[in-house]
């Protein structure tokens, strides 16, 4: 009988639980470059979560090769017209691939992780990493950078959005950079299980 009783409190809650929006700021990656329109990773999180009965309504405002300074400056009016309640912070990879400084990067992530705090906003913040084109301490630096936003505002981190598909040729475009179709489901199997339990 009390098992009964907390299913029953379970699924009221359930029930009457807030929908929210959920905000994705980042680059290409998220914004499905040269994919057909709801085949990005993006659009299969707003379906992943209407077929778990989710109310909550995913808002991409993710641009085509954007930078870390461009996201800083474009967040404001994103927060300010969408009001999210969670903010995924996809940016960095093309700081990396041009060689920009890691400490502005590092520096443009953390003034949009306190920007969003200060508002009540929760932030996850999906990593990324780079081939050793500049070196290996550039490239091992730039994967320290998100480990290192993470423990210090205590955020939720998906460490490399590619993880699944960056070493399988078959899942990349042809210009050998971004993810293909097929490899959508795959990212956000990537970003799905740190995601949920904060939904719920």
């Amino acid at each position: 009988m009390r098992n009964f009783l907390l299913a029953i409190l379970l699924f009221i809650v359930a029930c009457y639980a807030q929908a929210g929006t959920v905000l994705v700021l980042g680059d290409s990656l998220s914004a499905g470059y040269g994919l057909e329109p709801g085949q990005g990773w993006v659009s299969l999180l707003q379906q992943r979560l209407e077929q778990r009965g989710l109310e909550h309504t995913v808002v991409n405002a993710s641009i085509s090769g954007d930078t870390t300074a461009g996201g800083l400056a474009r967040l404001d009016a994103a927060l300010d017209q969408h009001r999210p309640d969670w903010l995924l912070l996809q940016l960095g990879a093309n700081d990396g691939l041009r060689g920009l400084p890691l400490e502005a990067m590092q520096r443009n992530l953390d003034e949009m992780v306190m920007r969003a705090a200060q508002r009540g906003i929760k932030v996850v913040l999906i990593g990324m990493q780079i081939p050793p084109n500049y070196g290996r301490v550039y490239t091992e630096r730039f994967a320290t950078v998100y480990q290192e936003l993470a423990a210090q505002h205590q955020l939720p981190l998906v460490p490399f959005l590619m993880e699944r598909v960056a070493l399988d040729p078959a899942l990349i475009q042809a210009d050998q950079l971004h993810p293909n179709a097929a490899a959508q489901p795959l990212l956000l199997d990537t970003v799905w299980p740190l995601l949920e339990p904060l939904l719920r």
